[in-house]
């Protein structure tokens, strides 16, 4: 039974640290991207576990600082394509990207031999919806205490596939099944990123998103309890950012532009953001030396694919 699955293919990014708004989840960054803040003042563990989940971060934990540095230095060795001694900005940003890639090729690999259950290189709506929901279609939902949950995920699971499946014939290809897995990397996906947005947080079902229900996603006030300064912030940014028409309600454009922030390149900042920090003499490229000396740094980033690749060995990369 895989509806875990299900769940999580509706849930696009990993819960956020709680020091983050829950709302913040919400926002699809290019793929990777960790929902905790980058604050290195507080240990570059934070982003490691978030992207790995604890039980993979243990995996790495295991490795001695030496290992560590060794795997990371065979790894500084494919980011300089040029082989000139020196990661500048562009080796960085391109390496990124590419792990980036990466990671959503291995999840789509993972899950596809769950669904392709005939082997024949694509997977039909029927195939999906019978791995994942078939025991309780068998039975209806009877024996679910919730049963309008489940039935909703089928109607969304299924909206969603038909939509990632752009030529109509019920079977999706490799690509098409990427889209309806990860649908915030695909432009003619994004529609239905929105539109899936808007219904979870809608709870009155006008079809708009008002400050209340902005608010109640991320948060909510127990008996007694003070509202904290940054949901007060949240409720000036829906005023003064979100609300681009100010008709006190966030429509399917403004959530677009909210959630889906193509014109932000992570990938970019990262790779800005570890030179910055590493680029000791300050001549806008790093050296082996540079990266071995600041190596926690790195094994919490996506240039090892927050620890991860650190596991693995060098052909698998």
């Amino acid at each position: 039974m895989k509806l875990l699955r299900s769940l999580a293919s509706i849930c696009l990014l990993a819960a956020a640290a709680l020091s983050v708004p829950t709302q913040e989840k919400r926002v699809h960054h290019q793929a990777d991207l960790s929902d905790r803040a980058h604050d290195d003042s507080y240990g570059f563990q934070y982003d490691h576990e978030a992207f790995l989940g604890k039980e993979e971060a243990k995996t790495f934990d295991q490795l001695t600082p030496e290992e560590s540095k060794d795997k990371l230095a065979m790894i500084v060795v494919r980011i300089d394509t040029d082989k000139d001694g020196y990661i500048s900005h562009a080796e960085l940003h391109h390496w990124i990207k590419h792990r980036q890639r990466r990671y959503i090729e291995e999840n789509v690999n993972k899950h596809w031999k769950d669904y392709d259950k005939n082997q024949d290189g694509k997977i039909g709506w029927e195939e999906y919806k019978n791995t994942t929901y078939g025991f309780y279609l068998d039975e209806e939902f009877d024996d679910v205490e919730d049963k309008a949950t489940y039935r909703s995920m089928l109607t969304r699971d299924e909206r969603r596939f038909k939509t990632a499946d752009r030529d109509g014939d019920g079977i999706a290809t490799r690509e098409e099944f990427t889209a309806f897995l990860h649908p915030e990397e695909f432009d003619y996906m994004k529609d239905l990123v929105v539109q899936e947005t808007v219904e979870d947080i809608d709870k009155n079902g006008d079809g708009k998103i008002d400050i209340n229900e902005y608010i109640g996603d991320m948060f909510s006030l127990e008996s007694g309890e003070r509202e904290p300064d940054w949901v007060q912030t949240e409720r000036k940014h829906f005023h003064e950012f979100r609300d681009a028409n100010k008709d006190g309600y966030l429509h399917n454009a403004e959530v677009a532009h909210w959630v889906l922030p193509g014109d932000v390149d992570h990938a970019d900042n990262e790779a800005k953001h570890l030179i910055h920090e590493t680029d000791t003499d300050k001549d806008q490229k790093i050296t082996k030396k540079e990266i071995l000396a600041n190596w926690n740094m790195f094994v919490g980033s996506q240039v090892t694919n927050y620890g991860e690749d650190l596991t693995k060995r060098h052909d698998e990369l």
